[in-house]
C-alpha cells in the first residue's frame, strides 16, 4: 500500500518510516508543490486537514499529523503554532527560552495527532498520543529535530535530542499515538 505523507519536514518522515516498518506500506512524500494551510485551531483538525486534502488532492491514501508543543507557563503555547514560533528550530528554541527566562515552572507537554485519510479524503483513523516533559535550561544533545534539544524527561534523565531514534520512541507523543496508530493500520490491510 502508497501512502502520501502530508509533510515537507523530512525528520517526521524519516520517523514515520521507523514506526511502520516490517508493514507492507511504501511512504512517499507529498509533492513539495501541493500546499496545505494549517488552519485548524487544534492538533486533530490539522491532521484531519492536511490527510483529507493530500488524498483528495493526489487521489491516493494519505497520513498526516500534526504535532506541537504546549508550555504550562506560556498558557500552552506555542501550540498549533510551534512550526511557526520562529524561522529556524534554533529561533524557535532561543523564543521558548526567551520566554521562560526566570519562569519555575517549566512543565511543557508534546501532543501528536495522526490522520489517515481514504483517496476520497475521509478519514479512518486518527490517534493521539501525549508525552510531558519539561522544558530544560539550554538545549542539550545532537539528535532529533525542531525542540527536541530542550525537551526533558525526567525518568530518563535526558532530551528528546539525547536519544536514540528507539528510545525517543518509547517516550515520545508520536511514538505513543503510533503504538495505537499501527494496529488500527495492520487491521485496515487485513494483517494480524
Amino acid at each position: 500500500m502508497k501512502i502520501v505523507v502530508a509533510t515537507g519536514n523530512p525528520g517526521k518522515l524519516r520517523e514515520m518510516e521507523a514506526y511502520l516498518q516490517g508493514l507492507p506500506v511504501e511512504l512517499v512524500a507529498k509533492p513539495s508543490a501541493l500546499e496545505i494551510g494549517e488552519t485548524g485551531s487544534t492538533f486533530a483538525e490539522n491532521a484531519r486537514l492536511k490527510a483529507s486534502h493530500t488524498a483528495m488532492a493526489l487521489n491516493q491514501w494519505a497520513i498526516a499529523d500534526d504535532s506541537g508543543l504546549s508550555v504550562n507557563a506560556l498558557g500552552g503555547k506555542p501550540g498549533v503554532y510551534s512550526a511557526r514560533y520562529g524561522n529556524s528550530d534554533s529561533e524557535r528554541i532561543a523564543r521558548i527560552l526567551q520566554e521562560l527566562r526566570g519562569v519555575r515552572d517549566r512543565s511543557a507537554k508534546f501532543v501528536c495527532v495522526i490522520a489517515l485519510a481514504n483517496p476520497r479524503g475521509e478519514i479512518v483513523i486518527e490517534t493521539e498520543g501525549v508525552c510531558e516533559g519539561v522544558i530544560a535550561e539550554s538545549p542539550m544533545g545532537e539528535g532529533g529535530f525542531g525542540y527536541d534539544p530542550i525537551f526533558y524527561i525526567p525518568a530518563a534523565g535526558k532530551t528528546f535530542a539525547q536519544m536514540s531514534v528507539e528510545e525517543k520512541g518509547n517516550y515520545s507523543h508520536r511514538g505513543k499515538a503510533f503504538a495505537q496508530f499501527r494496529p488500527l493500520l495492520q487491521s485496515l490491510l487485513g494483517k494480524p
